[in-house]
């Protein structure tokens, strides 16, 4: 077998927040990065029986909007995944200055690429990057992480639903709604920070919440009188 250059196809090379395609399973929807820690790891594995893949992973800083590099380095980076074979990939920070209080959210990416049987005919082949985020998260943060979302403030200004985080934590929303009205792609609220989204027409009643937790679950649900 030989690895053949993948062709770069607008709709083919995708970044999904699943964890697995063609064989290929990540462990895990998030990394949590334990400040008082040197590093953090998670699996890579290869559910195929009989193709290999080429593995490729690194960390990401979008805080500015634009992509930079992140203090933080994966290994190993570039590396060939057996069929059938699991390997963990671990993230080691570099350096940096990064908030302590409060966390820090980065973006891992994880490129599979297919290997294919050497041959005449010509072939396409399809890479896939997954991409999580990373959380680097200092030591000692006041109070619970996955209890965060409970502590958010809600408020309507005009016809924008306004939310406001005191805590120190990212928190990611998996349901959003006001009364009957679901808040689409609510995102994620910084620590420390808030976030505003228009008001569906007529929308009325309390607000109602569930978060994602560190372990990629769904909370119990929270709602709050606007």
């Amino acid at each position: 077998m030989r690895w053949l250059k993948p062709f770069l196809i607008s709709g083919l090379l995708l970044s999904i927040a699943q964890t697995s395609w063609a064989g290929v399973v990540v462990g895990g929807t998030r990394v949590v990065f334990d400040g008082s820690k040197k590093e953090s790891s998670i699996s890579v594995k290869n559910s195929e029986k009989n193709t290999p893949f080429l593995i490729q992973s690194w960390v990401e800083d979008r805080s500015t909007g634009a992509v930079q590099k992140a203090p933080f380095i994966v290994t190993p980076p570039l590396f060939r995944l057996n069929p059938e074979q699991e390997n963990s990939l671990r993230i080691i920070r570099t350096g940096g200055s990064l908030s302590e209080d409060k966390e820090s959210v980065f973006w891992l990416n994880i490129k599979s690429i297919p290997a294919s049987k050497q041959t005449d005919a010509n072939q396409l082949q399809i890479s896939l990057k997954t991409t999580i985020k990373l959380f680097y998260r200092p030591a000692g943060l006041a109070g619970e992480a996955n209890g965060a979302y409970r502590l958010l403030k809600f408020s309507r200004v005009g016809n924008t639903l306004k939310v406001d985080n005191p805590t120190p934590y990212h928190v990611s929303f998996n349901e959003l709604s006001v009364g009957k009205d679901k808040i689409k792609d609510a995102g994620m609220v910084a620590p420390q920070s808030s976030l505003s989204w228009p008001l569906p027409t007529g929308a009325s009643g309390a607000v109602k919440w569930k978060a994602i937790n560190d372990y990629g679950g769904v909370s119990a649900e929270a709602s709050a009188a606007l």
